[in-house]
């Protein structure tokens, strides 16, 4: 690289660097927001919030930030830059062609909003009560679907807010992943509910120790190689996983008193996410590089960890004992196969992060079905709670009693998230894919889990998937980890080998 073409690149990323500052200021409100901070300061913190992520804005979309674009896109000075400075070029010229077409002071309202509206959502979900949050996303959905007027309307306007978690997913695409899925899965639903060979699940139902729960769901992160000297475990109301940066990456769970499996496997999942944060490489630190490449092969790091890991009879050969000795009264004389068949259970229930791995993919194809109805079929907010019971009556056989375990049971809608859903199951299907590839190259998987040396599975997924971060696409990297691309196919062969094992078919 030219010595004046190194000055400027050194300046260049000062300036990324400046934004990221910014960006991990933002990012620790928001987790304080959803951790503990009190109630009455959520309305001044929201405004805060708003004013950072517009001075965040800002710079992304600065004359300087165009003029730096501009030179290092010239092809004579872009041939002097390795792959990993052209792909920041990329990424940055991706954002700021995005970011300047929104007007400042409506980027600037979508942010207090957003941040003010997760609190509201908090109030409004105790309390069942969606009228009470139905202005504020009234107000979210109509500022979105003013930022898809500038941004510009792909085949549809639910197209352009999926591209934005999933690069170059379509909704054609999706409909026809989940047309096939629903295809595959829907007679296993049938066939299992047919079974007379149910798994008893009585045991579940018990009082478990919030202090003991914590305790396990603590050591079985560090047993997965999470972090906490770069990390902490916290209680929210809806768990998630937050990286300030790649040492600094922090996760929530929660607690319910009469079900232990619910802070067990949401812990598990965050942690997945947070060991994709946590070992990407260090040289993408500081740069727009050192995230996910998606949020589907995000969630597919989740998913992997807390199913297709987690609910395996290998890893309760080894940390069904452990569990027992936090809950002796309770699981004392339960059998570990009973256990291992209760956890891998399939019925129809009502909320999404509560689901078994078959009936889950049902739940988001709900979500996704609802919010293309309200971006591309013009269905009104306040009909909202009726179409989310109509299609849980559909789908799933049930009727949610109120909204808050109806409509208002998840955060991402209270955030402005439209267009994510469709991450979760695209997550199950690349972790199925990235699964059946991770045991041709390691047949002795599952002896390693049943030994409670989880090191060399971290290590497998770090050198074939963390240690990227957003370097690669999504496509490239499915493609470059199993040789081939995305299919649904490999999630439907898992779930039926499974359940027709558990449920004797």
């Amino acid at each position: 690289m030219e010595d004046q073409v190194k000055r400027n690149w050194d300046q260049f990323l000062e300036l990324i660097r400046k934004i990221g500052g910014y960006n991990e200021a933002v990012a620790l409100m928001h987790w304080d927001l959803r951790t503990g901070a009190p109630r009455k300061g959520v309305e001044l913190r929201s405004e805060t919030l708003g004013m950072l992520s517009t001075e965040m804005f800002k710079l992304s979309i600065s004359e300087e930030m165009g003029n730096f674009i501009e030179e290092f896109s010239k092809p004579e000075i872009n041939e002097q830059l390795d792959q990993v400075s052209r792909t920041i070029v990329a990424e940055c010229k991706k954002e700021y062609d995005h970011n300047r077409k929104i007007p400042a002071d409506k980027f600037k309202e979508f942010a207090v909003l957003s941040a003010h509206a997760q609190t509201l959502w908090e109030e409004a979900k105790e309390n069942s009560d969606f009228v009470s949050f139905e202005p504020s996303l009234s107000k979210l959905i109509v500022l979105l679907k003013e930022f898809i007027g500038y941004w510009g309307e792909k085949d549809t306007r639910y197209d352009t807010l999926v591209d934005q978690y999933e690069p170059d997913m379509t909704v054609a695409k999706l409909d026809a992943i989940f047309s096939r899925l629903r295809d595959r899965l829907v007679p296993l639903v049938k066939k299992i509910e047919a079974s007379e060979h149910k798994p008893e699940t009585a045991f579940l139902d018990q009082l478990f120790e919030q202090e003991q729960q914590e305790k396990f769901g603590k050591f079985i992160l560090e047993q997965m190689g999470y972090d906490f000297e770069a990390g902490r475990l916290d209680e929210s109301v809806h768990p998630f996983m937050i990286g300030l940066n790649p040492r600094d990456v922090r996760i929530t769970t929660h607690y319910l008193q009469d079900d232990v499996t619910s802070a067990v496997f949401s812990s598990l999942h965050e942690g997945g996410h947070a060991l994709y944060e946590q070992n990407i490489d260090t040289s993408l630190a500081g740069t727009p590089l050192a995230t996910g490449t998606s949020m589907g092969i995000h969630e597919s790091q989740s998913r992997l960890w807390e199913n297709m890991i987690g609910r395996s009879r290998a890893f309760w050969e080894r940390y069904y004992v452990d569990l027992q000795k936090h809950f002796p009264q309770q699981l004392a004389n339960v059998e570990l196969e009973d256990f291992y068949r209760a956890i891998n259970r399939v019925e129809n229930s009502l909320i999404r992060i509560e689901a078994d791995e078959l009936t889950y993919n049902l739940h988001i194809i709900i979500r996704y079905e609802i919010e293309k109805m309200l971006f591309n079929e013009g269905l009104e907010v306040k009909d909202l709670p009726r179409v989310w019971n109509e299609k849980y009556e559909e789908y799933l056989g049930l009727t949610p009693p109120n909204d808050g375990v109806g409509v208002l049971q998840d955060v991402h809608w209270s955030g402005g998230d439209f267009g994510y859903f469709a991450s979760y199951s695209l997550g199950n299907m690349y972790s199925a894919q990235i699964l059946h590839t991770l045991r041709k190259e390691m047949p002795q998987m599952d002896e390693y889990i049943a030994a409670g040396n989880l090191a060399p599975i971290k290590e497998w997924l770090t050198d074939k998937i963390y240690r990227f971060g957003k370097s690669v696409t999504p496509a490239e990297l499915i493609l470059r980890v199993t040789g081939e691309e995305l299919t649904p196919d490999y999630l439907a062969d898992y779930l039926e080998e499974k359940y027709t094992e558990i449920y004797k078919l």
